[in-house]
């Protein structure tokens, strides 16, 4: 656990075979079975859980009202493929 940080007991209930796979694991790595857990939940977070953030902030930023037409996206799209193509040429 890194230093400075409080750390919150959890209780949750996992199948046997899980943990006897994460008892393996841990063993092989030499850590321990909390450890291995934590580190996939900061796996877990960094990926899906962050993807999950992204899509809230992006619906509260609709209901505020900041949004883009998608015509406009389109349009500025349409001139980067157009200016893209020119200085190509």
């Amino acid at each position: 656990m890194p230093d400075g940080l409080t750390a919150i007991p959890v209780s949750v209930r996992i199948p046997a075979d899980m943990i006897e796979t994460l008892d393996k694991i841990a063993a092989g790595m030499d850590r321990s079975r909390s450890w291995i857990i934590l580190d996939a939940i900061r796996e877990y977070l960094a990926d899906e859980g962050q993807e999950v953030l992204d899509v809230l902030d992006g619906l509260a930023e609709a209901e505020r009202g900041e949004t883009v037409p998608a015509e406009e996206v389109l349009a500025a799209a349409r001139a980067r493929i157009a200016n893209a193509k020119a200085a190509s040429e």
